[in-house]
């Protein structure tokens, strides 16, 4: 089916090349003579949101127009997804390519389908990203993730890192934050070495290795690895190992506190750990500024403006403050279950 617009386009040009009379074209090709001179009105604020649109899409060079309408909504604008997308066809911005399809549950007993975390710092995930220099020399990166609140807890880079240095940065790690209950990964040779499965044990918490050849099990991971790649690697050129650690750092800082997420409900992955830890109506909940802090790597208060205003968030609606949808595990008969 072709829209009225398409159509009036199309009795134009029959109009023009056939001389034909507008009535005549218009009932040949089933258009209402009322659509055919119909003139849309715009809206008294359709140029401040376009300009919005555009400037959330020059900055957000992957959202899409639903991610668009998120941040506008964060920044206060009452709007449709449907009136988004129209500006966003008629300003000829580009619309990301549609997502892969997702693979079949796997069978592996520590893939993310049958053992899902369900509260903050009970799973930790991790993979390593490679990208270059301009020169062509090798960057490794380490992003380390909480799979409950998708916050990035970690985002390292060097030119070559051993098993040494996955135990430097999760020692750290364990000492900001507390040990998780379960740590994810592959079978990549500086995850299952000795050192660091006896570190990994001595700290007293224990590793899921999904099944050699299934990176859909650590579907977390995966996902903001790719996200990563396609939202700050294809994007940034690094001149050397210094930029790509600054630039890591604020890319980190970006997806933790202003980059919202739809599994979320549209909140970042501070405000929804935030959240979490202050339930509303209970009294006896932990501050943020005093539990959230002390296991995250955010700087404090007094030197961050973003970190003050974090301390000091606005109320959350009902919508995003209700509890978060349960993570329940679709596990067969027999399987182990995260204790």
């Amino acid at each position: 089916m072709v829209g009225p617009a398409r159509k009036r386009e199309v009795v134009a040009h029959v109009c023009q090349r056939l001389k034909a009379s507008e009535r005549r074209a218009c009932r040949t090709l089933g258009q209402a003579r009322s659509s055919q001179r119909y003139r849309t009105k715009p809206r008294e604020d359709d140029a401040r949101l376009t300009a919005a649109i555009r400037r959330i899409a020059m900055r957000e060079t992957r959202a899409g127009y639903r991610g668009v309408r998120r941040h506008l909504v964060r920044e206060g604008w009452d709007v449709n997804l449907k009136r988004v997308h129209r500006i966003w066809k008629k300003e000829g911005l580009r619309v990301p390519p549609k997502a892969r399809k997702k693979r079949r549950l796997g069978n592996s007993e520590n893939g993310t389908q049958r053992l899902q975390a369900e509260r903050i710092n009970q799973v930790w995930s991790y993979d390593f990203v490679f990208d270059q220099t301009e020169s062509g020399g090798r960057l490794k990166w380490l992003p380390v993730l909480d799979e409950y609140s998708r916050e990035c807890l970690s985002l390292e880079v060097e030119r070559s890192m051993t098993s040494g240095d996955v135990i430097g940065i999760l020692d750290e790690l364990v000492a900001q934050r507390g040990a998780p209950e379960f740590i994810r990964s592959d079978n990549g040779p500086e995850f299952v070495a000795k050192a660091v499965k006896d570190w990994i044990t001595e700290k007293g918490f224990k590793t899921l290795f999904i099944k050699p050849g299934s990176p859909w099990q650590n579907c977390y991971s995966e996902s903001f690895n790719a996200r990563f790649r396609d939202e700050f690697l294809n994007v940034e050129s690094f001149s050397s190992l210094l930029e790509a650690k600054v630039l890591g750092e604020e890319h980190r800082d970006k997806y933790n506190h202003r980059r919202p997420h739809s599994s979320l409900g549209d909140l970042t992955p501070v405000e929804f750990a935030v959240a979490y830890l202050n339930p509303p109506g209970c009294s006896q909940a932990p501050s943020a500024s005093d539990e959230f802090q002390s296991h995250s790597r955010l700087p404090e208060p007094g030197n961050n403006p973003r970190a003050s205003a974090l301390a000091k968030s606005l109320p959350i609606s009902n919508r995003d403050a209700r509890k978060p949808p349960s993570l329940k595990t679709n596990k067969p008969k027999n399987q182990p279950q995260l204790s």
